[in-house]
């Protein structure tokens, strides 16, 4: 579930092992390309945390993150 903290949408994603981890990730890249809105994002073994927030806005959480989150949780299903 995404959680709203210092001015950013926060998640983070477990997965069974860095492939898996890293083939979420570049499923997030191609939306996030394809909307021009990219995440700040971290990557450990597999654990993915990912921050949005709108940086020409002021960084401050816009209907584009919530978009982007959106987007981000339906390539789970």
């Amino acid at each position: 579930m995404w959680e709203e903290k210092d001015n950013c949408l926060y998640r983070q994603f477990k997965f069974n092992n860095f492939s898996e981890a890293f083939a979420f990730m570049t499923r997030v890249a191609i939306e996030a390309e394809k909307m021009d809105h990219h995440p700040r994002w971290t990557n450990v073994w597999n654990t993915v945390e990912i921050w949005l927030n709108t940086h020409s806005a002021g960084n401050i959480v816009t209907e584009k993150d919530k978009e982007l989150a959106s987007k981000i949780d339906q390539l789970l299903s």
